[in-house]
């Protein structure tokens, strides 16, 4: 589960379900905008690092290791939001990638001082981004079903606590809430 539900992994896909439920293949295209550069480049740079041994793996489970990492992701969702903005993209899109800015905003700096869970976090905000398009009722039924089987992989491989996982979970899922209440 951690591997499968990488919050690269989600990051990719989450823009491009978004772009096609709400706008066809149109839509597809500005996920795919949005998917590379907010989890396809940092993926890459990840898997860089791995290979160059700046990071120990690619969960970034030293917590010192992730500042840099959070930086240049920063730097690529910002350069995604002003990108998507002056293309005129549609506006759930940009809700979409401002949502990934958010939780960023909330778990960077907690990952300083405490290694809150980024598994838990994304996949909790996929979950309230996903139910905001879709049927709220099955959306959430499965997704908090899947973020549990997450969160109980991070805790089972020594990862993170039971706390550094619920507390991804309210970063996650308040950040997106708030976002898409202001944006969509």
């Amino acid at each position: 589960m951690t591997e499968v539900f990488a919050p690269a992994h989600i990051v990719i896909g989450l823009p491009l379900v978004v772009g096609a439920v709400t706008g066809g293949w149109g839509g597809l295209g500005w996920g795919a905008l949005a998917a590379g550069l907010c989890g396809g480049i940092p993926l890459t740079v990840i898997l860089a690092g791995v290979k160059s041994g700046r990071f120990g793996n690619k969960h970034i489970t030293d917590r010192a290791q992730r500042p840099w990492l959070i930086g240049v992701i920063v730097a690529l969702v910002v350069a995604a939001l002003a990108l998507l903005t002056v293309l005129g993209s549609p506006r759930i899109m940009i809700a979409c990638v401002a949502v990934m800015l958010a939780t960023l905003a909330v778990t960077g700096p907690i990952t300083f001082w405490w290694k809150i869970s980024f598994h838990t976090a994304v996949a909790a905000g996929s979950v309230v981004m996903l139910a905001w398009l879709l049927p709220p009722a099955p959306v959430y039924a499965v997704g908090a079903a899947l973020v549990m089987v997450i969160a109980w992989s991070r805790v089972t491989l020594g990862d993170h606590t039971p706390a550094q996982t619920a507390a991804g979970v309210l970063a996650g899922g308040a950040a997106t809430w708030t976002i898409l209440a202001a944006l969509a």
